[in-house]
């Protein structure tokens, strides 16, 4: 069950970093998004680590 739930949080950590590459590359990226998603980020590593 532990390695569903870690694999699970990194397909969604791998699916979050590949949304901030795309969003910075945008000739205007959103900054705000960009920070939103790297909370995200940081939340599932943070979990990652405690699993």
């Amino acid at each position: 069950m532990e390695n569903t739930h870690s694999s699970a949080l990194i397909a969604k950590h791998a699916g979050l970093d590949a949304r901030i590459a795309a969003e910075s590359c945008r000739p205007a990226p959103d900054n705000a998004l960009i920070a939103t998603l790297k909370k995200q980020k940081l939340k599932i590593k943070e979990a990652l680590q405690q699993s």
